[in-house]
This record gives structure tokens, sequence and C-alpha cells, in this order.
């Protein structure tokens, strides 16, 4: 598939021109990264070497954390060297690989999320059936949805701009590739291409988040059922789950369920979700959960025990 573009390469404005600002940054996102590498690693490593955390939940949680780390790899170590070079230009090949992986972990991350939702839906409200329900091929039939969701996602995106004729100004401002900045410097008509990113990205946004409102609504009624030891273990585990999903859906709503415009915030609500979200993930996940919070302890416990034999 050959690009009709005159442009060879991009270049990003990113968040600021100002020298001094982009060293504040620099340290201040360096330290993010470094925080969501290690919170999510942790998470994954955790749950991976614990006996206690077998369940769905906390195999998807470690999906989650792993679609985390790889999504801010993916956007972070890029914006960090910018900041500290002040090199802001982008080619145009890493550009599309970039848009591509971006997409596609922040899409995987989308579906991933609605299993969870539902894994938490069957463990609340069908306790019962949960260990039929959520088997072992259930729960890797909804992670190979997510990935392919994700996949299919990022594929529409990336060929939607592919073939498009950039022909002129080859200035982004932006610190990522993204599909609206990107769209506005193609030298042809995007009212038809814009309705097809607001389709393809804003309406599974939206449909997603509304699915997940829905099911945690549902979810919420039914804790009246439940002891009161039950209630809370479940308000918990819900709670961390609903921060997440709103955090991570109502800036992906703004930024893609719209006309093919840029505002001055996008910027601002793109690094809420690309840099700040899967830092706190980790946080929210670990923090509300004493299972998890146990678990970490017994296990570098160990380690540490081990270590000094």
């Amino acid at each position: 598939m050959e690009s009709r573009s005159n442009v060879t390469y991009f270049v990003l404005l990113g968040l600021t021109q100002n020298p001094k600002e982009q060293k504040v940054l620099f340290v201040v996102f360096l330290l993010f990264y470094i925080l969501t590498m290690v919170g999510n690693v942790l998470i994954v490593v955790t749950i991976t070497f614990s006996k206690t955390l077998v369940t769905p939940m906390y195999f998807f949680l470690a999906t989650l954390s792993f679609m985390d780390a790889t999504f801010s790899s993916v956007i972070t170590p890029r914006l960090i060297t910018d900041l500290f070079f002040g090199i802001n230009t982008i080619s145009f090949q890493s550009c599309m690989i970039q848009l591509f992986t971006e997409h596609f972990f922040g899409g995987s991350e989308i579906f991933l999320l609605l299993a969870m939702a539902f894994d938490r839906y069957v463990a609340i409200c069908k306790p019962l059936h949960y260990l039929v329900i959520m088997r072992q091929s259930v729960c890797v039939v909804l992670l190979i949805v997510s990935w392919v969701g994700g996949f299919l996602h990022s594929v529409v995106q990336l060929s939607t701009v592919y073939g498009l004729p950039f022909c002129g100004p080859n200035v982004i401002d932006h610190f990522i590739c993204d599909m609206y900045p990107l769209l506005k410097l193609v030298c042809t008509d995007t009212y038809v291409i814009g309705i097809l990113v607001v389709a393809n990205g804003g309406l599974i946004c939206t449909v997603v988040f509304l699915l997940l409102l829905i099911s945690y609504v549902v979810i919420l009624h039914s804790l009246k059922n439940l002891s009161q030891e039950g209630r809370r273990k479940a308000l918990q585990t819900c709670g961390s789950h609903i921060t997440v999903v709103v955090f991570f859906f109502v800036p992906c709503i703004f930024m893609y369920a719209r006309p093919l415009k840029t505002f001055p915030i996008d910027k601002s609500l793109s690094l809420f979700y690309t840099v700040i979200t899967p830092m706190l993930n980790p946080l929210i996940y670990t923090l509300r959960n004493s299972e998890m919070t146990n678990a970490m302890k017994k296990l570098w416990r160990g380690k540490a025990v081990s270590g000094n034999h």
C-alpha cells in the first residue's frame, strides 16, 4: 500500500516550545513513565507467580497491566526524548507505526474493560454459575476477542489515513501522531473520512462506555441480595473498575465522538489517557484490593527471604 504523500516526515509541536518548561516536563514524564512501568510490571509478576490470585478477574487484570505498560511505552519514551533533546521530527513511517500501535493497544483495552465488567457481573449476579460460565476457555476467548477488536479498529484507522495525500504543511500541533491532527494536514476534502473516524473511534468508545455503565448499574442493583461483607468486597472491586472506566472513556469519547475539529484542550486530554491513566490503573486496582496487596507482600517477602539464604 503506497502512500500518495509528498511528506516524508512530520514536525510535532509537542506540549511547549519553551526550553525551561520542556526540561520540567521531561522530569515529570520520566517519573510518570517509571511509576507506570514499575506499577504495571509489579502487578503482572505478582499475579503470574501468586498461588492465591488465580480467578479470571486477576487473569484480566494482569492483561490490562500488560496492555497499559505497552501502550505507555508506545507514547511516553518518545515524548520524553523529544522534551529532552528538543528534536520533534518523526518520519512518515514512524508516525504511521505510532498511530497503529496506540490505537491497537487502546482499542484492545476498551474491549478488555468490557470483558472485565462481564466477569464482575457473573461473579456478583450469578455466583453459583461463576466457575462454569467463566471457565478458562471462555476467558481466553474473551481475551482473543479483545486483541482482535483492537487490531481491526487499528487497521481501519491506519488504512483511513495511510493513502491520503499530504502535500504541504507537515507540522502537527500535538505530541503524538493521532487521527484528527493528522487529518488537518491532508490536502483533500476530509468530510467523509471524518465520519468514518467518528464511526470507528467515537462510536466504539461511546457504545462500550454505555454497555459498561449499564452493566455496573445492574451489578450495583443486585448488591442488596449480598451479605454486608459481600457487598463491601463487591463495591470495592466495582469502585476500582468504574474509576478506571471513567478515566479512560470520558477523554476518549470527547476526543473521537465529535466532528473533525481540534481543540486546545486535546493535548491535555490525550496526556490524561495515554500517560496518566496507565500510571493510575495499578494504584487504583492495588490500593483498594486487599487480596492483591497481601499477595504482593507475601510474594516479595518470600523473594527477600529466599534471597537472604
